[in-house]
């Protein structure tokens, strides 16, 4: 029976559609990306803030409409929106055959069996369990990049933030289990491999006594195959002298951090529960920059979080006008029932929300488009995404660059390259987030 897995929200999530799949594929199943060709349909939801939950939602009653045609004979929902509201979905959405909850992935094949067999399922395992590496899994990304998710759940308990609720406290992967997982990646044709977890700067705390992460780095980097090694989601208080060391010193890292800062006002960061001021935030990124010249640093911000005052916004702008960071998003707050910040005084109307998110948004764009005009006439080492069709001309990312996320470089050949590919490159000009360049045999400087 062919499947359909719609997986969505973050790239976390994504690595649980793959090993989904890499269990289903095991037993025999095969997958089609064609929903008029599917009899069974997976759903691997998320629900961080409510845009996402609404995408999730519209995905379960498309999949639901095609169930009651009779076209799709199992409908399975699985992931955050499953874990969080499964009560909801089975009174609202009877098409819904099955639901896994986010600790019980490992359970697909046995619930697929269940419901063929007439049976309905519901698989809701503590949220304690501990997660494991090192499992088959469809890659889905492309095959020349893919991440690796080291640990699972969250300690840190932001006000604004349901993730402790839906994926419990903060789990890491054993060390032995994530080497031989990258291995397997590396020996299927990955070259880049993307660090992941909700925070990767505490893994191996829980199991180690310490933070482990440098270790692991070092360890990942030794791996025949890798050619780039990634990092997202480091807590700033968390940024070891250690772990910036083997940053420095490991050739395979790239010099690109993503550093959730949330805000640049004190109060403001207070009220969200986080571990830092923006005084700490300055000196963790001067520390980067001090030591790694050529890192370039990510960040998102949340705006309009309850009780943000006008002084407050004008800080935030002061702050991101003067840490110039290299990648920034902005999300307007978005109130989830069941944490804190949901019941705080002061809510924020919609409007002034998007307006402060649009301000910061275009003082960054001139922060971001005035660094990519600068990067003309440098030459950097690049990695192929894919060709632009009925031109020679192809898509491309720098080490600054994370997938789907930041900027792409296009470059101009007639040379025949496919995925995965490192060329080195010429930057020859830029056009807003992007850039442009050619293929040179060697570097210059």
């Amino acid at each position: 029976m062919k499947i359909l897995m719609v997986s969505l929200g973050c790239d976390k999530n994504l690595v649980d559609s793959e090993v989904m799949l890499g269990m289903l594929a095991e037993k025999g199943y095969t997958f089609t990306d064609d929903e008029t060709e599917a009899e069974i349909a997976v759903v691997n939801t998320c629900c961080f803030i409510n845009d996402a939950k609404e995408e999730s939602v519209d995905a379960i009653l498309e999949m639901a409409e095609l169930k009651k045609s009779g076209q799709l004979k199992v409908l399975i929902v699985t992931g955050c929106l499953a874990q969080r509201y499964q009560k909801e979905i089975r009174k609202e959405i009877e098409e819904v055959d099955a639901i896994i909850g986010t600790s019980a992935i490992d359970k697909i094949v046995e619930t697929i069996e269940d419901v063929m067999a007439g049976e309905s399922r519901e698989h809701l395992l503590p949220l304690d369990r501990r997660p494991s590496g090192n499992r088959k899994r469809v890659v889905t990304t492309g095959g020349h990049y893919a991440y690796l998710k080291i640990a699972e759940g969250c300690d840190k308990h932001c006000t604004y933030c349901i993730i402790p609720r839906i994926r419990g406290k903060y789990r890491s992967v054993p060390m032995e289990e994530l080497a031989a997982e990258a291995e397997t990646l590396a020996a299927e044709g990955v070259k880049e491999l993307i660090v992941v977890a909700q925070e990767t700067t505490l893994y191996g705390v829980d199991l180690y006594g310490e933070k482990k992460l440098p270790e692991l780095l070092t360890r990942l980097c030794r791996i025949q195959g890798l050619s780039w090694i990634r990092i997202l989601y480091c807590y700033p208080e968390e940024i070891t002298d250690d772990l910036i060391r083997v940053i420095k010193r490991e050739e395979k890292i790239c010099h690109y951090l993503d550093i959730p800062v949330q805000h640049g006002s004190d109060s403001v960061l207070k009220r969200m529960g986080r571990k830092t001021d923006s005084a700490q935030i300055r000196d963790i990124v001067k520390k980067l920059r001090e030591n790694i010249p050529d890192i370039c640093l990510r960040t998102t911000l949340i705006t309009g979080f309850p009780g943000e005052t006008e002084e407050d916004h004008e800080t935030l702008m002061e702050f991101v006008d003067e840490m110039e960071f290299d990648r920034l998003g902005v999300f307007a707050y978005s109130p989830e029932e069941g944490t804190p910040a949901a019941v705080m005084p002061d809510q924020i109307g919609e409007g002034v929300k998007e307006e402060r998110r649009n301000a910061i948004m275009e003082l960054q764009q001139e922060i971001a488009f005035e660094a990519a005009e600068k990067m003309e006439g440098k030459y950097v080492d690049a990695m192929v995404e894919g060709k632009i069709a009925d031109e020679d001309a192809y898509v491309a990312r720098t080490y600054k660059d994370a997938p789907n996320v930041d900027g792409y470089l296009f470059i101009h050949t007639d040379r025949q390259l496919i995925s995965g590919d490192f060329v080195k490159v010429r930057i020859t000009g830029s056009y807003e987030y992007d850039l442009m360049g050619e293929i040179c045999d060697e570097f210059t400087e």
